[in-house]
């Protein structure tokens, strides 16, 4: 494959301003020139006239000194070594390449380090055995460089002299980059803090404070898709996310999870889809869609959710990180969208089922997730859209007869081999907030009711249904009673009582 020129100077490519005037290198500068069908990666490469180097969230700026001459097979080489491996990109260039030019290009450096993975990476990734001699030198090296991306333990292949680390199945394999932010909180360990503060709190404490989130979860993920359910409905779903990581994760449980959470199926197809998908409006005259998101073709999701099924399996006994692979089933599930309904809410309960599953948290509670993502919806919509976006750009569709998505070319490998970092490092944000705040908060609430409740049981004696109304009066007042409550259920209180009830409230709740 030749092209005269890969690299070119640059200070604003593809909508994004670089740092500085420099020349675009390794993936972006490939894929601007070979015009592959795929989304631009999300940080950039640029080499700066200047000898500083240094990253940005868009991009990365390397020294003048590693300026490399302008052919394909250099560049291929400065994006692996670099910027690491992009599956989707190396697909979608064996798809463009003839297996005499694949050939051509491995014969550069037969035995060398770059052309190693990419022999491999052809064979793995198409399913096809190239006319090569099994290696012979001794040393094997890991495909996945675990300075850039993260990767499990692996498996050994002899021919190509490379151990296979990736994250996944050549059915499903996100990969995700390491990022500072999420190497500090790795490092942190937050799953596995004890915090002294609630090993302090007694074991009755801990299970009430665990059953109110687990409600207050459920509430949240349905509001979450715009929805209020009934209490009783709203219970349910709680009751199956604190069962999360008990049954095995498979099509037929998260059918049973979606019958939980739809109520009524006289308008919704329960199951795997039969038809297509997407995310969005309608115009209002013609009731075309409007697409925000594009689901994975019906024809593709046998394939799609069996490499999902299959990488998880393997990614919940590896020694993965939990929340990275939370982040990677839950996140490609919700990409997916194998069901017509309830996908936001079984790709919250994923989250919940990897977590417990991989024993992440010592405290032995469920995270609230759904009620950090709540608090957090504009960055949980960009996540998404992070993306959704770029890929539905890639996709070519038009309005079915039935007023749904036709969609006319191939699109399976977008949600098979995508970049998953943004979508963890969101994920890491609501496990912190839940660890350092959610949880803790409830667990304080709940000791201070408890003080609370002793006084009024001690001086009063009223029923626990009356404390627990009187609390909730003296909430809504901010410490003092309403005239409504004096004079309806609390009117048997002397104003002496009313003003000794409010002033320990404030003591308790408020002032502490």
């Amino acid at each position: 494959m030749v092209h005269k020129q890969y690299s070119h100077k640059t200070t604003i490519f593809q909508g994004k301003v670089t740092p500085e005037e420099g020349v675009l290198v390794g993936y972006g500068a490939l894929l601007n020139s070979l015009q592959l069908p795929m989304p631009f990666p999300e940080q950039l490469a640029l080499i700066s006239e200047k000898r500083n180097s240094y990253s940005t969230a868009n991009w990365k700026v390397f020294s003048s000194r590693n300026a490399f001459e302008d052919s394909f097979y250099k560049h291929l080489v400065f994006a692996l070594k670099y910027e690491g491996i992009n599956l989707l990109f190396f697909k979608k260039l064996f798809e463009k390449l003839t297996t005499e030019e694949v050939l051509a290009l491995l014969k550069i450096e037969p035995t060398g380090i770059y052309s190693r993975k990419i022999w491999f990476l052809y064979e793995w990734l198409c399913n096809e055995k190239l006319d090569i001699p099994d290696l012979t030198i001794k040393k094997a090296i890991p495909l996945v460089d675990e300075k850039l991306q993260y990767a499990i333990e692996g498996i050994s292949s002899p021919r190509h002299r490379i151990i296979n680390n990736l994250p996944g199945s050549v059915l499903f394999c996100p990969l995700i980059r390491k990022t500072e932010k999420l190497e500090q909180y790795i490092q942190s360990n937050i799953g596995n803090q004890k915090n002294a503060y609630l090993k302090r709190m007694h074991k009755d404490v801990l299970q009430r404070a665990s059953a109110y989130l687990l409600l207050k979860d459920s509430k949240a993920s349905f509001t979450i898709e715009g929805e209020k359910p009934r209490n009783n409905r709203a219970a349910r779903w709680g009751n199956a996310i604190g069962q999360a990581g008990v049954n095995p994760l498979t099509i037929d449980e998260l059918t049973r999870l979606q019958q939980l959470v739809i109520e009524s199926n006289r308008f919704t197809q329960m199951g795997i889809r039969k038809q297509q998908g997407f995310v969005g409006d309608r115009d209002r005259e013609t009731g075309e869609p409007i697409p925000d998101h594009i689901s994975a073709k019906k024809e593709d999701l046998d394939s799609l959710l069996k490499g999902l099924f299959a990488t998880k399996e393997i990614l919940v006994s590896s020694k993965l990180d939990p929340v990275l692979v939370a982040t990677k089933i839950a996140f490609g599930f919700v990409f997916i969208h194998p069901f017509v309904d309830g996908n936001g809410r079984l790709h919250r309960y994923i989250i919940h089922h990897i977590l417990a599953k991989m024993h992440y948290s010592e405290q032995g509670m469920i995270f609230p997730v759904s009620a950090s993502i709540l608090s957090h919806i504009n960055d949980y919509s960009k996540t998404l859209e992070s993306y959704s976006h770029p890929v539905l750009d890639q996709i070519e569709w038009k309005t079915s007869s039935d007023k749904n998505v036709e969609i006319l070319n191939d699109t399976i490998d977008y949600y098979r081999y995508f970049d998953a970092t943004a979508q963890a490092e969101f994920l890491y944000d609501c496990v912190q907030d839940t660890m350092v705040n959610i949880i803790p908060a409830e667990v304080d609430y709940l000791r201070k009711y408890d003080e609370f409740k002793r006084y009024v049981d001690d001086t009063y004696e009223m029923p626990d249904d009356m404390v627990g109304l009187l609390v909730r009066f003296l909430e809504q007042g901010a410490g003092i009673l309403s005239k409504r409550a004096l004079n309806k259920e609390f009117s048997a209180l002397k104003e002496s009582e009313v003003k000794e009830i409010e002033s320990t409230y404030h003591e308790i709740f408020i002032e502490e």
